[in-house]
C-alpha cells in the first residue's frame, strides 16, 4: 500500500474543531441514554434533575456554549495508520496547537496549570493535552478528543488485587469507589473499568472504555455479564442524579479486559460525569 501524507495543518484544524464540538454537543447515544434514564428514574426529584440536564444540553447546542463550565483536561486518542506519513512538522505539536486554538477561539475555560504541586500557574490555553497514540493498520488517522472534567477525574481509583480474590472483589471495589464518590462526579455517571495488564494499562483501559457507544455491551461474554451486575449494584446505591437520591446513579458500566501476569489482578475505575463529551474525526 502506498504511503499517504497528512499535513500537520490538517491535524491542527481538526483538533481545533473537535475541541469545540466536544464541549458544545452531547452525542446522540448520550442523549438517548439520558432520555431512557429519565423514563426509568423513580424519584420525582431525580426526574426533574435529568430533565434539566437535557435542557442544558439543548441550550449548549443551540447557543454553542460549553455543556459544563469545567471544560476539562483534553485527552487525545490517536489511531495512526502505519501507512500514514505526517508532513509539515511534529504530530504532538500539531495536536497541541489545535487544542490551543480550540480553547481560545471557542471561549472554553482554561484549566491546566504548570508546576501542579507548587506555583500552579495557569497555562492560559488549556495545553498541554494528554495524548495517547496507537499504531494501527491502514492509511487513515482517527483522532478522538475527550474533555475530562476535574470532579470526575478526581474520583479515579486503582487497586492491585491478588488472583485469589477474583470477580466478587472486583465488584466490591468498583461499587465502593462509586459509593465513596457520591455526588462528586456529577451523576448519573458512566463507569469505565479496566482489568488486567499492569497498573498503567488497566488505567488506560478504564478510560478507553468510556469511548464506547453508551450502554453497548462488551464483546466478551464474561465482561458483559460483569457490566450488567455492576450496573445493577451501583444503581441500588440510591445516590441518584446529582447525588439527590434516586434509582439511576449510573447510565452505563463499560468493562475492558486485558491479559494479566499470573501473580496480578490490576483493576482501575474511571468515572465520567453525565456530560460525557467526546468528538471524533477520521482523516
Amino acid at each position: 500500500m502506498p504511503i499517504r501524507e497528512i499535513h500537520t495543518d490538517e491535524i491542527t484544524g481538526a483538533v481545533d474543531e473537535l475541541c469545540q464540538q466536544a464541549n458544545y454537543y452531547l452525542q446522540d447515544d448520550v442523549l438517548a441514554a439520558l432520555k431512557k434514564a429519565r423514563g426509568k428514574e423513580q424519584s420525582p426529584l431525580g426526574q426533574q434533575v435529568l430533565t434539566k440536564i437535557m435542557e442544558n444540553a439543548d441550550i449548549a447546542a443551540v447557543k454553542q456554549m460549553p455543556l459544563c463550565q469545567d471544560c476539562g483536561t483534553v485527552l487525545i486518542f490517536v489511531e495512526l495508520g502505519q501507512d500514514v506519513h505526517i508532513t509539515g512538522g511534529d504530530l504532538n505539536s500539531a495536536i497541541e496547537e489545535g487544542v490551543r486554538r480550540g480553547y481560545t477561539d471557542g471561549y472554553l475555560r482554561k484549566s491546566m496549570v504548570h508546576a501542579p504541586f507548587s506555583s500552579r500557574t495557569n497555562t492560559e490555553d488549556n495545553t498541554p493535552p494528554v495524548i495517547y497514540t496507537d499504531i494501527v493498520a491502514g492509511d487513515k488517522m482517527a483522532i478522538t478528543v475527550v474533555p475530562k472534567g476535574g470532579g470526575s477525574e478526581n474520583m479515579t481509583r486503582f487497586v492491585a488485587l491478588t488472583p485469589a480474590q477474583g470477580r466478587q472483589d472486583i465488584i466490591d471495589f468498583v461499587v465502593d469507589a462509586v459509593d465513596k464518590a457520591g455526588s462528586s462526579p456529577c451523576p448519573p455517571i458512566i463507569v469505565g473499568v479496566g482489568i488486567g495488564g499492569t497498573a498503567d494499562k488497566a488505567m488506560l483501559l478504564s478510560k478507553k472504555a468510556l469511548l464506547r457507544s453508551l450502554g453497548s455491551a462488551s464483546g466478551d461474554s464474561d465482561a458483559a455479564e460483569l457490566e450488567r451486575d455492576l450496573l445493577a449494584e451501583i444503581n441500588a446505591l440510591g445516590i441518584g442524579p446529582q447525588g439527590l437520591g434516586g434509582t439511576i446513579t449510573a447510565l452505563a458500566v463499560h468493562v475492558e479486559v486485558f491479559p494479566a501476569h499470573i501473580a496480578s489482578l490490576p483493576v482501575a475505575v474511571t468515572l465520567q460525569c453525565h456530560s460525557c463529551r467526546h468528538a471524533k474525526i477520521v482523516l
